[in-house]
This record gives C-alpha cells, sequence and structure tokens, in this order.
C-alpha cells in the first residue's frame, strides 16, 4: 500500500492527467468539466447527469460516482495506475466508458 504523501501525489497527477484529457474531449461529447479542491466533476446536460472522481486518502483510492454506481480504483504498481480491482480498468478507460454509455457513443480521450 502506497504512504499518504506517495498516494496524494500519485492521485493528484492521476487527476490532473485527467483533467488534460477531459478538456481536449469536453467540446467534442459535450460535457462541462471542473477541476477544484482536489475533486473532479463532469456534467452533462443531455442527457443530464454528473460524475464525481475525487481522491480518499483513508483508503487510498480514488473514487469515481458515475449513473447512480460508484468505482473504489486503487493503485497498480505493474500498470503504473489507478484501476478498478473487479474490472481490471485504468482511470482513463473506466471514465471513457462511463462517458460513452451517458452520451451513447464510444468516447477516445
Amino acid at each position: 500500500m502506497l504512504d499518504e504523501q506517495e498516494f496524494r501525489k500519485r492521485a493528484d497527477d492521476a487527476l490532473a492527467a485527467l483533467n488534460r484529457a477531459l478538456i481536449s474531449a469536453a467540446d467534442d461529447y459535450g460535457f462541462e468539466v471542473d477541476f477544484n479542491a482536489g475533486a473532479l466533476t463532469i456534467e452533462f446536460e443531455e442527457p443530464p447527469g454528473k460524475f464525481v472522481v475525487s481522491p480518499n486518502a483513508p483508503p487510498r483510492q480514488i473514487w469515481v460516482s458515475a449513473q447512480s454506481k460508484s468505482y473504489k480504483l486503487d493503485w497498480d504498481h505493474v500498470a503504473a495506475s489507478f484501476v478498478h480491482t473487479d474490472s481490471g480498468q485504468t482511470l482513463l478507460h473506466l471514465i471513457e466508458e462511463a462517458i460513452g454509455r451517458q452520451i451513447g457513443e464510444d468516447v477516445n480521450l
């Protein structure tokens, strides 16, 4: 398990990279992105929806709330990424798939 300082650095880096990817794609896919106080919010007008991606330091996880579901991602040293244990998806791929389900088309961040 990562110590808290290492977790915070990796989580900050992961969320900053995700934020950059989302900002680049926001106009193409019709959503808005806000990165504030360490949490990333993705909002959709049509169909309406809101996703939240945030670090949770005590368990050393990134939590994603999307489409009435929650996902908990742990750091995977082999993948060098936060990964959803059940599906094996990286944070980026999980968000791509969730956005795709929300808007009804394939998404490539």
